[in-house]
């Protein structure tokens, strides 16, 4: 039996239909690059190594683990990575687009997809388990309480879709909040028609007081002699295409 470590926020899955129908989510094809983040002790890899045998990668930053995975599957060998997800640059580090899939610790989730918009030239789909509230916000849309910046940057590059809900119960330890499945699927038009890091920037700076008008949170940014109507709108108002406009006008 591993020590789960609180630092890695381990809640390891032991549910094996809840781990079948996250793997029912990928639409990625048998000839697809799989990367599984913090396989744990294999309940997905299980599951995943049956379709994917010679594209599945695990990627796994617990040493003991490490030694668990290599001893569970051997035929993976060179394909389990002992590393940080985060740190790792998937263009140097794999030749074709990668599918990611992972029951993902909640303390980093919200890092986890700041690093797929950062490499989505790579990354063409996601499926994982969140901490629901994450998981919905995900995934909603403008004039929903749920809705705000982490909706707004993965719309703009992925379609985005809430799978199903998972108990608390089916972990070990259980964590303290219910979960949510969501997956993403990179859009054709992913390439920005506007400046990126003001994009970010303008969505970051609106939802920072998102109960003010835009011509309150974006002063610092709006030159005297732009005027439109969209200023006197609400951050929650507006949709991802509408921060590309926002952007433009801006820019």
């Amino acid at each position: 039996m591993i020590q789960k470590k609180k630092k890695y926020g381990q809640h390891f899955l032991i549910d094996k239909n809840i781990a079948g129908k996250i793997i029912g989510g990928l639409k990625a094809s048998k000839s697809g690059t799989i990367v599984e983040v913090g396989p744990g002790e294999g309940i997905l890899t299980n599951l995943l190594i049956d379709r994917f045998n010679t594209g599945l990668y695990l990627i796994e930053i617990d040493n003991d683990l490490i030694a668990v995975l290599h001893e569970k599957f051997p035929s993976l060998n060179e394909q389990i990575i002992h590393a940080d997800f985060l740190e790792i640059n998937l263009e140097k580090t794999f030749n074709n687009d990668v599918s990611i899939i992972g029951n993902f610790p909640y303390n980093i989730s919200s890092q986890i997809l700041f690093n797929v918009i950062e490499y989505r030239q790579k990354v063409v789909e996601v499926v994982g388990m969140f901490q629901k509230e994450v998981a919905k916000r995900i995934c909603s849309g403008p004039g929903t309480k749920d809705y705000g910046i982490l909706s707004v940057l993965i719309q703009a590059f992925y379609n985005t879709e809430y799978l199903f809900s998972v108990s608390k119960n089916v972990f070990s330890p259980p964590p303290k909040v219910e979960s949510g499945v969501i997956r993403l699927e990179r859009k054709s038009n992913f390439v920005l028609e506007c400046d990126e890091k003001l994009f970010q920037r303008i969505v970051k700076q609106g939802f920072q007081q998102r109960r003010k008008k835009l011509h309150n949170s974006l002063k610092s940014l709006i030159k005297d002699s732009t005027n439109d109507e969209i200023f006197n709108k609400r951050p929650e108002e507006l949709s991802y295409t509408d921060f590309i406009y926002l952007t433009q006008l801006l820019g």
